[in-house]
């Protein structure tokens, strides 16, 4: 961004006049939104966005035929996630009397994305600021991109323009270039240090980005991918407002693309739920598990993103509290893309134990703990079975789907996964049964051919509360029953040297119990967790 010049070339203030005054909608009020790129004006059950006549080095609205075209684009793009917002392009024009009207039939002086208004108080970012994010929210975001991502138009050539090694090379170049200008906010020697890193990072993975984008993860993504462009709207995660205007910023890797919200959650102190977002993520789109090498690149990228456009936002602003502010955030940005870059040995824990121990509420706890951010890996064998068979995890299996072949078939995709995460560098959480001492040695044997560090947690409970647990189960991947906890217990496990813990109390006392002998890494993790009784 041109921090130091003013990226305005056109007045439009005639225009927002119009837009912003409630007679030319026939309402009693409009509300305005504004960003560097656009004004949204917000009158009654319709929301009508102005790209502004600026230009910056990686956006130019600065003619009137740029942002018609902008804006058709927009349109095209944004409906394949959120039809039901996107109406049309309408044009603002002059009449013979010189007033201005909204989709008249005068001389087009501007042209504005006509939406459905929806309640702002739905945006990702509200809702998590106002503690209202919840795993079932969360969940459902997962699966909404990992659906558009599997959709999305699979680019090749020129058309691929943002992925691959060139493609990371050019915003990682971009973007500290951008940073070295501001001097005042990003001190010298902490760039540099994050160019050296980052230049080592992306080295390290040219050959996975170009293979990535040989098989086909670049695509048409989002590009904008972060909590204010995801909104709950008809009860259901809407992805919106994608980028157009750049084919360098949307044109890119998957993983990348899903980057962008990761990063948003870990700035917001929420990796809880980007570890749930990646697992679920993972899970509805496994080949991605490779691209976890480059994760700790693309996360650290996309934070000198928003550390650059604060620096940018604040250098154009006059009120003095906002541009604190907003410095505040472009330094936070800055530290989280360099704190992003630290290399964490990969770890390699498996949560074994019979039905209704609570492995898999143990494994949600540790996982946002282990590893590089946004946390250890979450493999499930309950989400794996119904994954195999085509189903749905909360649609019941018959039992067929429990046979001794197909068992085996969940273990070695578990352990499949698992060795792609460790060679990838990442580390992993396996949530199984494990009940055969052959299924516990496999997974101990994978994380030793992997150079990765092993703990096994064996959870154990009394039957009664095993059978209490299984029976109150509600909207669950598992479809254990009392009569299968009841075969377990009869079932020979032989020796079992993982930890062994005890099950019937909170899960608190279980977290607290295990997590000073496995968390490597700084003391503050463990601190964080003892003390964080929102991932119960």
């Amino acid at each position: 961004m041109e921090a130091a010049n003013t990226p305005v070339v056109q007045d439009q203030s005639a225009v927002a006049a119009l837009l912003a005054d409630p007679a030319t909608h026939g309402v009693d009020k409009v509300d305005t939104v504004e960003t560097h790129a656009a004004m949204v004006f917000l009158a009654g059950s319709r929301a009508y966005k102005v790209k502004r006549a600026v230009r910056y080095p990686y956006m130019d609205f600065s003619t009137l035929e740029l942002r018609h075209r902008h804006c058709i684009a927009e349109v095209a793009l944004n409906r394949r996630t959120a039809p039901q917002l996107y109406f049309g392009v309408v044009p603002i024009t002059r009449a013979a009397d010189a007033h201005l009207e909204l989709g008249g039939h005068g001389t087009i002086i501007e042209w504005v994305v006509a939406m459905h208004r929806f309640d702002q108080d739905g945006l990702f970012d509200r809702l998590a600021a106002a503690g209202r994010l919840e795993e079932r929210i969360v969940r459902a975001a997962a699966t909404a991109v990992s659906h558009f991502h599997r959709t999305a138009e699979v680019l090749t050539g020129d058309d691929a323009v943002g992925g691959g090694y060139d493609g990371m090379c050019w915003v990682i170049d971009e973007n500290l270039e951008e940073l070295r200008e501001r001097p005042d906010l990003f001190a010298a020697a902490q760039v540099e240090t994050l160019a050296a890193a980052s230049l080592q990072a992306l080295d390290n993975c040219r050959e996975l980005l170009e293979t990535r984008q040989r098989l086909g993860f670049v695509r048409r993504c989002h590009g904008d991918l972060h909590l204010r462009n995801i909104c709950m709207i008809d009860g259901r995660p809407t992805i919106f407002d994608g980028i157009e205007f750049n084919d360098r910023l949307s044109n890119i890797d998957v993983l990348y693309d899903l980057a962008f919200l990761l990063m948003d959650l870990e700035h917001r102190g929420l990796r809880r739920f980007g570890n749930l977002i990646l697992s679920e993520y993972v899970q509805h789109f496994g080949p991605s598990i490779d691209g976890l090498a480059a994760l700790p690149l693309f996360l650290s990228t996309r934070a000198c993103v928003r550390a650059k456009i604060s620096a940018s936002i604040e250098a154009s602003l006059s009120d003095e509290a906002v541009r604190q502010r907003m410095r505040q955030d472009a330094a936070d940005y800055f530290a989280l893309a360099r704190a992003m870059l630290v290399d964490w040995p990969p770890q390699l824990i498996a949560v074994g134990g019979l039905s209704g121990t609570g492995k898999t509420s143990l494994a949600r706890r540790l996982a946002p703990l282990i590893g590089n951010a946004p946390g250890a890996l979450h493999l499930r064998s309950d989400v794996t079975r119904k994954a195999l068979w085509g189903i749905d995890e909360l649609a019941q299996l018959p039992n067929r789907a429990y046979s001794q072949d197909m068992t085996r078939r969940v273990y070695t995709t578990l352990e499949e996964r698992a060795q792609q995460a460790l060679r990838a560098g990442h580390s992993v959480i396996v949530d199984a049964v494990h009940l055969d001492p052959e299924e516990r040695t496999r997974i101990e044997d994978i994380a030793r051919a992997n150079g990765a560090s092993f703990h096994g947690l064996w959870l154990e409970a009394p039957e009664h509360t095993l059978l209490h647990r299984v029976s109150g189960r509600q909207r669950d991947a598992s479809d254990a029953t009392a009569d299968i906890v009841r075969a377990q217990l009869q079932t020979t496990t032989g020796d079992i040297g993982w930890h062994r813990l005890d099950a019937d109390r909170p899960m608190e006392q279980i977290v607290q119990a295990i997590l000073p002998a496995i968390v490597e890494g700084p003391t503050d993790r463990v601190h964080d967790a003892t003390n964080d009784r929102s991932c119960a």
